[in-house]
């Protein structure tokens, strides 16, 4: 039986691309009693009415950075997942305190609400940005993290655990380079910030099934890094647009020419768990948890983009993108990835 049979789930940030997308597979395959989805977007959430039928579902507006709210809208739920963020690198470097008020203490304000309640089981998604992070999106998702994990010594003898996912670049989300390259290329020329630029790369249907795994399989206070594909953004830009032209502008402030998803300095505490990487807290609450099953990776062990052992070639990026549908943006500023 699921995880989520008869459970009430909410869902922070959920007319997001990841939140509708979990949500019609939890309502598809998971038989919840009910899914709430919390956001602060009105006109998202009646497009997603207009989308879903299904009575299960429950809109409730709403912002992270409102303690108040969110503790109202938790009350009763037994699944939390927190998707809600401010996402977009130069946004959160222009906006710095915005940035913090809903990665960070919105962070703070859901593991509070869940504790308060007495959920069930609470999974935060992070970024792997998030690891050494070189900008301020990174920085405050990297506290988001420490924060949840951190949160479950505050539950006392209650039910509720909390984790993280971490993850790279989503295919299918409206925040990828993925509508941008597709815009410019009806211009006749893609823009990208370095040639030697590498990603990780995970589809929406593989984010799901990864968060919904990780949830079932949690004990509080894991951080589960899937082993995911890095792909080359030359090669993406060759995949959406066969030999058009490419600019080259130089990195932006914060961006990085690769990224890890797992950090050498964690290796100590990591579990491999087959499919993921396990990264156990290093907290007197985790010996009463047990250990993940697996062996520990090698000291000194790190996961990054350009030193992975799966990519992504041209052929296989142009057979996920064909299966993925992505909205479009404005096609003015040069690829961030």
């Amino acid at each position: 039986m699921s995880a989520f049979s008869g459970k009430t789930v909410l869902v922070t940030g959920g007319t997001g691309s990841f939140g509708q997308h979990f949500i019609s597979v939890v309502l598809d395959r998971h038989d919840p009693l009910a899914v709430r989805v919390y956001s602060r977007d009105e006109l998202k959430q009646y497009e997603m009415q207009r989308r879903f039928s299904d009575p299960r579902l429950r809109f409730l507006l709403g912002d992270v950075r409102d303690a108040e709210r969110l503790r109202r809208a938790v009350q009763g739920a037994d699944i939390v997942v927190h998707a809600a963020a401010l996402k977009q690198v130069p946004a959160c470097e222009y906006n710095p305190f915005e940035a913090v008020k809903t990665n960070t203490l919105g962070t703070q304000n859901v593991a509070e609400a869940c504790i308060d309640a007495d959920v069930w089981r609470a999974i935060a998604l992070s970024t792997d940005k998030a690891v050494n992070p070189a900008n301020l999106y990174g920085a405050t998702k990297a506290c988001a993290e420490r924060l949840f994990v951190q949160a479950n010594v505050y539950v006392g003898h209650g039910r509720t655990r909390l984790a993280c996912v971490r993850y790279g670049n989503v295919v299918g989300s409206r925040g990828s380079v993925v509508p941008l390259f597709r815009d410019q290329a009806d211009h006749g020329r893609l823009t990208l910030t370095d040639r030697r630029m590498t990603r990780f790369w995970i589809t929406l249907d593989q984010a799901v099934a990864f968060v919904t795994r990780s949830i079932e399989r949690m004990r509080g206070g894991e951080i589960f890094v899937p082993k995911i594909p890095s792909m080359r953004v030359v090669d993406l830009a060759e995949a959406i647009a066969p030999g058009i032209a490419l600019g080259v502008t130089g990195i932006r402030p914060g961006e990085k020419l690769h990224e890890a998803l797992l950090a050498s300095e964690e290796a100590r505490h990591t579990t491999d768990g087959g499919d993921c990487y396990v990264i156990e807290p290093e907290q007197p609450f985790w010996a009463d948890r047990g250990r993940e099953e697996g062996a520990p990776v090698p000291d000194g062990f790190s996961f990054t983009s350009d030193a992975n052992t799966e990519w992504l070639g041209v052929d296989e990026l142009r057979r996920l993108l064909a299966e993925t549908t992505v909205e479009r943006r404005a096609a003015t500023a040069p690829a961030v990835a």
